[in-house]
């Protein structure tokens, strides 16, 4: 417990928010993040972005596997940030009440080991193994594929509808309290209603979800390594 409050005060607490979508953020510099990243983050009713990312099950996937599923859950999770081994936990839970239902949870960690060595693809294939992480956990070496959603910290959670549209984006919960965000998004998009608290985002003032930066790369860095440098 005490390792996870030390971790908070590096990090955000989470307001209750409004349902506004949240266009252009800011990753603010520190805590491994060199300077203040600014990217696009996709608002309420946007479609998933796809990708084709490597996974810890040593196969590539794609968003139209799971064309089937009623429900998609994006997740930015890692292996070093406490806050989202913290809730490793809960988010096997909530994957093994709401699979079954019909929703489909995908896990990707955003930060290559070249920013984070624990969050490197062979930690990541024992962690998942040690958890028993009951959904795919993708690596995002490039970051090209967090860049198209626009995660701020870990975890940062992406819910879409039958449709693919975005409903909810934000934290998972209150820091294990209600509102018990993901769950009720998750219940109102399998019962066919509306989200009611549609957004909860990072930042420094009203809309705050709460986790560690993620890492991303300056464009510089990006430039160098011959990446994309816009979203």
């Amino acid at each position: 417990m005490m390792k996870l409050v030390s971790c908070l005060a590096a990090c955000v607490v989470l307001s209750l928010v409004n349902p506004v979508a949240a266009d252009e953020v800011v990753v603010p510099a520190g805590h491994g993040v060199l300077e203040d990243i600014h990217i696009t983050q996709l608002a309420i009713g946007d479609e998933a972005p796809d990708f084709e990312l490597f996974g810890v099950d040593y196969r590539y996937h794609s968003l139209g596997m799971y064309d089937e599923a009623r429900a998609l859950v994006v997740l930015f999770i890692c292996n070093h940030c406490r806050v989202s081994v913290d809730y490793e936990d809960t988010l096997i839970a909530l994957a093994n009440k709401y699979q079954e239902q019909g929703a489909q949870f995908v896990a990707i960690n955003p930060n290559p080991a070249y920013k984070v060595a624990a969050d490197g693809f062979p930690q990541m294939v024992a962690r998942a193994t040690e958890k028993g992480f009951p959904f795919p956990y993708l690596y995002d070496e490039t970051q090209n594929t967090a860049r198209a959603y626009g995660p701020e910290r870990t975890p940062h959670v992406f819910v879409f509808g039958p449709d693919r549209k975005l409903v909810y984006k934000g934290s998972v919960d209150n820091h294990h309290e209600a509102p018990f965000y993901l769950s009720d998004a998750l219940q109102a998009v399998l019962a066919g209603e509306e989200v009611e608290i549609a957004v909860a985002r990072e930042g420094m003032g009203d809309y705050q979800v709460f986790g560690c930066t993620v890492k991303y790369l300056t464009p510089a860095e990006r430039a160098e390594m011959g990446l994309p440098v816009s979203n």
